[in-house]
């Protein structure tokens, strides 16, 4: 069958129905989901459980894969495929984690908006996150619509911010939470980058703004100045007729584009058993 999709918002989400993911894809279908990613920016594949290997193939459909704070920590991967991200609050002996276990404040972090992997050049491109244990209540994530929160941005604010630059650092976010015992080597593993404030999206022809938690503070500006301009920026972009939440289902295969959207995971009981994986693809193409 051929990629059907359903529109959630007028131009941001959309269910798609029709393609099985565990099989190989067509070139056409890949051409498909690009297609309709471009206009959406997020798409929900149901009733789609992946084994992992499964998982690998289909987001090689999309380009390289990407190891992201991986490269930080570097911590053993209770799922044996490093590509593949485990994003759970289980432990390395397969238990749920204790609240004091590090792998928590990874959790936590995940509930800050934020672009994966918008703190390394090349970023990233698609994630792709499936369901595999869900708790009884949250966890759900939001995903907000950086081109239409930039197109109703006021002129005025328009101009001001064309040109600037945000520098993105891995770290920051995990700094914010007090999480800041990393190594030398580990604080130097990821240097911090720069990307335009404004960006256009390649598939699109868009504008939007680049933002997130990542985003540290704007280059030229100070620091506290920087940051408020950021905090205002994101105040404004995830309002909420540009946010969508999905209510995941066991089996949902969730894919979104990184260059124009930003997600977090939202609040959860963390003593209840919840895992998720993820892959990500490199913007390389």
């Amino acid at each position: 069958m051929p990629l059907t999709i359903s529109p959630i918002h007028h131009d941001f989400v959309a269910r798609a129905e029709g393609l099985d993911l565990s099989q190989p894809l067509a070139p056409g279908d890949v051409e498909a989901i690009d297609h309709a990613m471009d206009t959406y920016g997020v798409l929900v594949f149901r009733k789609q459980p992946l084994a992992p290997e499964a998982q690998l193939a289909f987001a090689r459909h999309f380009g390289p894969l990407d190891l992201g704070l991986r490269k930080v920590s570097r911590s053993a991967n209770r799922l044996h495929h490093e590509e593949l991200l485990d994003i759970s609050n289980v432990d390395e002996q397969g238990r749920v984690a204790d609240r004091n276990h590090r792998k928590i404040v990874g959790n936590l972090a995940n509930q800050l908006w934020h672009s994966d992997s918008s703190f390394q050049d090349p970023a990233a491109r698609y994630s792709m996150l499936s369901a595999a244990v869900l708790p009884d209540w949250g966890g759900e994530t939001e995903f907000c619509d950086l081109r239409a929160a930039y197109d109703s941005l006021p002129q005025r604010l328009k101009s001001e911010i064309e040109g600037l630059q945000a520098e993105h650092y891995a770290l920051h976010s995990r700094f914010m939470l007090g999480d800041d015992q990393y190594t030398e080597e580990q604080r130097n593993a990821l240097p911090p980058v720069t990307w335009p404030l404004v960006r256009t999206h390649p598939g699109s022809g868009r504008k939007l703004l680049f933002i997130g938690v990542h985003a540290s503070r704007i280059v030229d500006m100070t620091v506290a100045e920087g940051r408020m301009l950021l905090m205002d920026l994101l105040e404004h972009a995830t309002q909420p007729q540009f946010v969508h939440r999905h209510e995941w289902q066991v089996g949902d295969l969730v894919i979104w584009d990184n260059r124009c959207t930003l997600h977090r995971g939202r609040r959860y009981d963390l003593s209840a058993r919840r895992e998720l994986r993820r892959t990500t693809t490199l913007d390389v193409r």
